[in-house]
């Protein structure tokens, strides 16, 4: 670092040691960690605790833009909490429920009071004077109810601000980015406009219809405590999509990140060429480490996810929730710590404890699939040239079954290996020898969960007793097939003619036709518990349900099993 650059911060050090006691730079210069480096990590934590920003440091060793003087944008938003708050998130929820997702869901109910702006690391906490000096200022003036009007457009829908509760709360911003401007020398543009909370935005025109009368459920005159909040986002990646990352990843080459559930990544979709199908090039916000990483590992995050909250200024007290805190403060004093409902749920535990005696589930994974062995070619390994199936390794399956339209159904639906037949009956043997009683029998429709599913039930002597039952429902994660479409699975005519004692009579919960290919995790989750519950209610159907048995696909996970 330059001389004058140490002088600089050497000036700023001092000044903030006076105002803040005791400092969050202390510490971490203690530890060694460089002055700009230290800042940055406490502008990129929210400034919370040293902790945090050593941690960040740490996660951040590797990151190659660690040492670039690239400032945080920041934002200053009205935010409603309370009652009211309740009911936006169930708008929220329901409205992309029903009507999918749009703009409005990328960020929480909030009304804009300055647009994004940058500020030097150095000068944050002026930021936060700054806010405590606008908010005290405006304190006694701040209206006790904020009024909101519906407004409705073919692509927007939200709440506007009107009469002289808006004046004020411009006058507010304008406050806060006179502040900043002195204080932290930043350029902050206040919003002059229409005060508005979006509810929706471009959103498809016939379903305009829908969220009104959604909307109008809200009412706006519940009670609310509106809190300014200052945050803060990673100016980089601003026209980035952000990902949500759900499994653990450990790499397997030098240029993949790792992965850890929770994980963000952001992925820039104007430069995917390098990055194969499957697969994307993105950063971690984690580490801040470039490199590829399985698409099908995340899900699409929304916009706010990563930003990050720095400080807040209340502005009113909800009488509701006041009240409520006393009745609990009062419940508490008379000797009744749990709330009334508490008898309702012992007596529901009761009753799923009871339950669960009753009845089980065994969620059983398929066993090794071939082309996990022999790699995403091991159909071409195995096809004669006028496409007939021959074995080219002992680990191959013996033959095939019939599929209507060749062997080429089987690209996207692999059997199981000649090992995993075998981890199939040993799997059958070792529930036969634990006592497990089978009384019945759901599969995916995939061929290696239906091939389990028989090797298991031929240990117990019931291959031809107990029929199998093909579930949809609880086919693997759609997101997992590399194609655009699901895969051509067999027919039940086709199960049949292959000797898998397939029930005719079965429907299931989710038709094979309805597969829906890419899915969302969400989605997935909830076609998993309808099928499970549909699975769970047609076992007392059978007079008797000891135990179920489920071939499922999925990392051998269990579609949301009981046990």
């Amino acid at each position: 670092m330059a001389a004058g650059e140490t002088q600089l911060y050497a000036k700023v050090f001092n000044k903030l040691k006076g105002r803040s006691t005791p400092s969050l730079l202390d510490p971490l210069l203690g530890m060694g960690f460089p002055a700009h480096t230290a800042l940055k990590a406490l502008a990129a934590t929210g400034r919370k605790t040293a902790e945090e920003a050593s941690n960040w440091l740490h996660c951040h060793c590797n990151d190659p833009s660690l040492d670039d003087p690239i400032p945080q944008e920041y934002a200053l938003f009205l935010c409603p909490t309370g009652p009211l708050l309740d009911k936006l998130q169930d708008f929220w929820r329901e409205s992309r429920r029903q009507c999918a997702k749009n703009r409005a869901h990328e960020v929480f109910p909030h009304i804009t009071l300055c647009d994004f702006f940058t500020c030097e690391d150095q000068k944050v906490e002026y930021l936060y004077e700054a806010l405590k000096r606008a908010g005290d200022r405006t304190l006694r003036a701040f209206p006790s109810a904020v009024p909101l009007v519906l407004h409705s457009s073919i692509s927007y829908l939200g709440f506007f601000v009107d009469d002289s509760p808006a004046d004020i709360i411009r006058e507010f911003a304008v406050m806060f980015a006179t502040e900043a401007s002195v204080l932290a020398d930043c350029t902050v543009k206040p919003c002059t406009k229409q005060l508005h909370l979006t509810l929706a935005h471009k959103f498809y025109p016939h379903h305009q219809r829908t969220l009104e009368q959604l909307a109008r459920a809200i009412n706006p005159s519940h009670s609310c405590q509106w809190t300014a909040t200052l945050y803060s986002r990673d100016m980089r990646f601003v026209h980035y999509q952000t990902l949500r990352v759900l499994f653990q990843y450990k790499p397997q080459n030098v240029d993949e990140l790792t992965l850890s559930p929770g994980d963000y990544i952001f992925v820039d979709p104007t430069q995917q060429e390098e990055a194969s199908e499957g697969w994307v090039i993105g950063i971690s916000q984690r580490t801040g480490c470039r490199g590829f990483l399985p698409e099908n590992y995340t899900e699409r995050a929304s916009e706010c996810d990563t930003w990050v909250r720095h400080r807040t200024y209340t502005f009113s007290v909800t009488p509701d929730l006041s009240s409520r805190k006393d009745g609990e403060a009062s419940s508490r004093r008379n000797g009744d710590p749990n709330p009334p409902s508490s008898s309702r749920s012992l007596s529901s535990l009761q009753s799923l404890q009871a339950t669960i005696v009753r009845r089980s589930v065994l969620v059983v994974r398929h066993g090794e699939r071939v082309d996990q062995i022999f790699g995403k070619s091991w159909l071409q390994q195995c096809t004669t040239p006028d496409g007939r199936y021959y074995r080219p390794d002992l680990n191959f399956p013996r033959s095939l079954p019939k599929r209507s339209r060749g062997i080429k159904d089987f690209e996207n639906d692999p059997p199981l290996s000649s090992c995993g037949i075998f981890q199939s009956r040993m799997a059958g043997e070792a529930l036969l020898d634990s006592g497990i009683r089978i009384t019945s029998v759901f599969s995916s429709p995939a061929l290696r969960c239906l091939q389990t599913a028989k090797h298991i039930l031929g240990e117990f002597k019931l291959e031809k007793k107990v029929k199998i039952r093909v579930e949809p429902g609880i086919f693997e994660w759609t997101k997992w097939e590399a194609g655009k479409t699901t895969p051509t699975l067999m027919t039940l005519e086709e199960m049949k003619e292959a000797d898998f004692n397939v029930s005719l009579d079965y429907r299931p919960a989710f038709p094979l036709a309805s597969l829906l290919p890419a899915e969302s995790y969400d989605d997935y989750v909830h076609r998993c518990a309808v099928s499970m519950e549909q699975i769970v209610s047609t076992c007392p159907q059978d007079g008797k349900c000891p135990s179920d048995l489920g071939a499922s696909s999925p990392w051998g996970q269990s579609p949301l099993p009981l046990s």
